[in-house]
């Protein structure tokens, strides 16, 4: 039992069956002077209210994102006050098992220099609540792991997949090279001859390792846990309607680790300085370090 248990035990041992103090803690195993001492900290006005409310509309964020989306907000206090306060109202997000994988030798990743330099793209699946499958492409920057788009439908052929890239060639550019695994949908002639004519360069990954497409996996966790997961999709429109709110989201409100707890546009726009959007291809300012794999 932890201490906070603890002392609700003896506080109801003192108050309901008027034990001692010290006989109350005896029995509840807890130190009198532990029971006694009482903080001197003062707890700013409706942080305790305003972190529950982050705890639900964000279930599957932690402390640490929540510290984040209050220090945007303007509250004045530390992460650790944060963290006590999160654990006394058991917002603790709850970990899902993740099946073990045989250890092998890892190689580092080369990591792109700048936005629109390397893009990863890859397929999730999901069902809507009819039971009827449906599926995403899900596409992401390596560098500023910004996601420009996220394609839904029940079939997302070769040439589904062109007209995406051809409406984010309007919108944002293209990259010099994508990185995508070996699916039926990436090998075929009309990826293939779309990347031709643009002269993009197409990295497939060898079959069976997904780590080497480690920067749109990681993507796909958090797409997977913080929305697929987390939403009943009653059709196609509202699979797509929700998703690209989350999508939204991902790039204009949600802390990522990697990028210093800003979000992928805060970051792209501060590379130079343009206003939220714009694309940007200066290195990340005041760090020579490139960012990690975590989201």
């Amino acid at each position: 039992m932890r201490p906070a248990g603890k002392r609700a035990v003896v506080s109801h041992l003192v108050e309901a069956h008027e034990f001692s103090e010290r006989r109350a803690c005896r029995l509840a195993d807890l130190n009198l002077s532990t029971w006694q001492y009482r903080a001197r900290r003062k707890e700013q006005p409706g942080l305790r209210e305003r972190i529950r409310e982050l705890a639900a509309e964000r279930r599957r964020f932690g402390y640490r994102r929540i510290y984040a989306l209050l220090r945007r907000e303007g509250w004045r206090v530390n992460h650790k006050a944060v963290h006590r306060i999160y654990v006394e109202e058991g917002l603790q997000v709850r970990k899902r098992k993740r099946k073990r994988v045989s250890r092998s030798e890892r190689q580092p990743m080369v990591v792109p220099r700048a936005p629109n330099e390397r893009w990863s793209m890859d397929f999730q699946h999901d069902l809507l609540a009819t039971g009827q499958r449906f599926r995403t492409l899900n596409i992401v920057d390596d560098f500023s792991r910004e996601c420009p788009a996220i394609e839904v439908d029940t079939s997302l052929p070769g040439t589904r997949v062109v007209r995406v890239l051809d409406r984010l060639a309007e919108t944002r550019g293209l990259p010099l090279e994508i990185v995508l695994d070996n699916g039926p949908e990436m090998i075929g002639k009309a990826l293939d001859e779309w990347a031709w004519r643009n002269g993009v360069r197409l990295n497939f990954i060898e079959p069976g390792k997904p780590v080497q497409n480690a920067f749109i996996e990681s993507f796909n966790g958090r797409f997977r846990d913080e929305c697929l997961n987390e939403n009943w999709f009653l059709d196609l429109d509202d699979a797509r309607e929700i998703i690209e709110a989350w999508r939204i989201d991902y790039n204009t409100g949600r802390p990522h680790s990697a990028l210093g707890y800003a979000t992928p546009e805060e970051f792209a726009s501060s590379l130079q300085g343009h206003a939220p959007g714009e694309m940007t291809t200066s290195a990340r300012p005041g760090q020579n370090q490139q960012p990690g794999l975590s989201c």
